[in-house]
Protein backbone atom coordinates (compact mmCIF):
# COMPACT_ATOMS: atom_id res chain seq x y z
CA UNK A 1 0.00 0.00 0.00
CA UNK A 2 1.40 3.38 -0.92
CA UNK A 3 1.10 6.50 1.20
CA UNK A 4 -1.47 7.98 -1.22
CA UNK A 5 -3.70 4.92 -0.91
CA UNK A 6 -3.30 4.97 2.87
CA UNK A 7 -4.20 8.67 3.07
CA UNK A 8 -7.17 8.12 0.75
CA UNK A 9 -8.40 5.25 2.93
CA UNK A 10 -8.18 7.50 5.99
CA UNK A 11 -10.13 10.28 4.30
CA UNK A 12 -12.92 8.08 3.02
CA UNK A 13 -13.11 5.49 5.79
CA UNK A 14 -16.56 5.17 7.35
CA UNK A 15 -16.99 7.20 10.50
CA UNK A 16 -16.73 5.30 13.77
CA UNK A 17 -20.04 4.72 15.45
CA UNK A 18 -20.52 5.72 19.04
CA UNK A 19 -21.19 2.94 21.49
CA UNK A 20 -21.94 2.52 25.13
CA UNK A 21 -18.83 1.76 27.17
CA UNK A 22 -18.19 -1.92 27.82
CA UNK A 23 -17.63 -3.13 31.38
CA UNK A 24 -13.86 -3.02 30.79
CA UNK A 25 -13.97 0.52 29.35
CA UNK A 26 -16.15 1.74 32.21
CA UNK A 27 -13.44 0.63 34.68
CA UNK A 28 -10.87 2.97 33.10
CA UNK A 29 -10.12 5.93 35.32
CA UNK A 30 -7.58 8.57 36.14
CA UNK A 31 -4.16 7.08 36.73
CA UNK A 32 -3.56 6.98 40.48
CA UNK A 33 0.19 7.34 40.11
CA UNK A 34 1.02 11.02 40.38
CA UNK A 35 -2.50 12.08 41.35
CA UNK A 36 -3.35 14.11 44.44
CA UNK A 37 -6.42 13.97 46.65
CA UNK A 38 -8.58 16.96 47.49
CA UNK A 39 -11.85 17.25 49.40
CA UNK A 40 -14.31 19.86 48.15
CA UNK A 41 -17.61 20.40 49.95
CA UNK A 42 -17.31 17.02 51.67
CA UNK A 43 -16.62 15.02 48.48
CA UNK A 44 -13.21 13.49 47.85
CA UNK A 45 -11.64 13.89 44.40
CA UNK A 46 -8.36 13.00 42.75
CA UNK A 47 -6.62 15.34 40.34
CA UNK A 48 -3.59 15.05 38.13
CA UNK A 49 -1.52 17.19 35.80
CA UNK A 50 0.14 15.48 32.86
CA UNK A 51 3.82 15.12 33.76
CA UNK A 52 5.11 15.92 30.28
CA UNK A 53 3.53 18.72 28.26
CA UNK A 54 1.85 17.94 24.97
CA UNK A 55 3.61 19.31 21.90
CA UNK A 56 1.33 22.37 21.84
CA UNK A 57 1.77 22.93 25.59
CA UNK A 58 5.54 22.49 25.32
CA UNK A 59 5.69 25.36 22.85
CA UNK A 60 3.24 27.44 24.96
CA UNK A 61 0.72 27.55 22.14
CA UNK A 62 -2.01 26.10 24.37
CA UNK A 63 -2.47 26.29 28.15
CA UNK A 64 -1.94 23.47 30.62
CA UNK A 65 -4.82 21.14 31.47
CA UNK A 66 -5.49 18.90 34.43
CA UNK A 67 -7.96 16.10 35.08
CA UNK A 68 -10.25 15.57 38.09
CA UNK A 69 -12.48 12.66 39.08
CA UNK A 70 -14.42 11.52 42.13
CA UNK A 71 -12.13 9.39 44.30
CA UNK A 72 -14.71 7.16 45.96
CA UNK A 73 -17.23 4.76 44.53
CA UNK A 74 -17.07 1.34 42.98
CA UNK A 75 -16.98 2.58 39.37
CA UNK A 76 -15.49 5.65 37.71
CA UNK A 77 -17.73 8.45 36.57
CA UNK A 78 -17.20 11.38 34.24
CA UNK A 79 -13.75 12.95 34.28
CA UNK A 80 -13.45 16.72 34.46
CA UNK A 81 -10.83 18.26 32.15
CA UNK A 82 -9.90 21.80 33.23
CA UNK A 83 -8.02 24.05 30.83
CA UNK A 84 -6.04 26.45 33.01
CA UNK A 85 -4.96 29.94 32.06
CA UNK A 86 -1.23 29.27 32.33
CA UNK A 87 1.60 27.51 30.57
CA UNK A 88 2.75 24.01 31.52
CA UNK A 89 5.64 24.24 34.01
CA UNK A 90 7.75 21.89 31.86
CA UNK A 91 7.37 23.98 28.71
CA UNK A 92 10.30 24.04 26.30
CA UNK A 93 10.58 27.78 25.73
CA UNK A 94 11.33 28.85 29.28
CA UNK A 95 8.10 30.67 30.08
CA UNK A 96 7.75 31.02 33.84
CA UNK A 97 4.52 29.70 35.33
CA UNK A 98 2.65 29.60 38.58
CA UNK A 99 1.90 26.14 39.99
CA UNK A 100 -1.65 24.82 40.03
CA UNK A 101 -2.59 24.95 43.71
CA UNK A 102 -5.33 23.00 45.48
CA UNK A 103 -7.35 26.23 45.76
CA UNK A 104 -7.36 26.49 41.94
CA UNK A 105 -8.51 22.89 41.65
CA UNK A 106 -11.27 23.39 44.24
CA UNK A 107 -12.51 26.50 42.41
CA UNK A 108 -12.52 24.56 39.13
CA UNK A 109 -14.48 21.70 40.68
CA UNK A 110 -17.09 24.10 42.10
CA UNK A 111 -17.41 25.93 38.77
CA UNK A 112 -17.84 22.65 36.89
CA UNK A 113 -20.46 21.43 39.37
CA UNK A 114 -22.32 24.72 38.90
CA UNK A 115 -22.25 24.15 35.13
CA UNK A 116 -23.67 20.64 35.39
CA UNK A 117 -20.72 18.29 35.86
CA UNK A 118 -21.82 15.15 37.70
CA UNK A 119 -18.72 13.12 38.65
CA UNK A 120 -20.82 10.02 39.40
CA UNK A 121 -22.43 9.80 35.94
CA UNK A 122 -20.64 7.76 33.26
CA UNK A 123 -20.02 9.62 30.04
CA UNK A 124 -17.66 11.72 27.98
CA UNK A 125 -15.24 13.99 29.82
CA UNK A 126 -16.65 17.31 30.96
CA UNK A 127 -14.62 20.25 29.63
CA UNK A 128 -14.15 23.39 31.72
CA UNK A 129 -12.27 26.25 30.06
CA UNK A 130 -10.61 28.64 32.51
CA UNK A 131 -8.03 29.91 30.02
CA UNK A 132 -9.33 33.47 29.66
CA UNK A 133 -6.31 35.71 29.47
CA UNK A 134 -3.88 33.04 28.25
CA UNK A 135 -1.55 34.47 25.62
CA UNK A 136 0.06 31.94 23.31
CA UNK A 137 3.79 32.35 22.74
CA UNK A 138 5.15 32.62 19.23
Amino acid sequence: MTFGTFACNLLFAPAATQHSPTAEEAKMALNKKGSRCITVDGIEYRWRIRRKPSYMQGLCWTPMTYAVEAAGGSRPGTTLIVTSGQAHPSNWVGVETEPIRPAHVAAGIRAARDQGWDPTRVGSPFQLDRSAGFIAQS
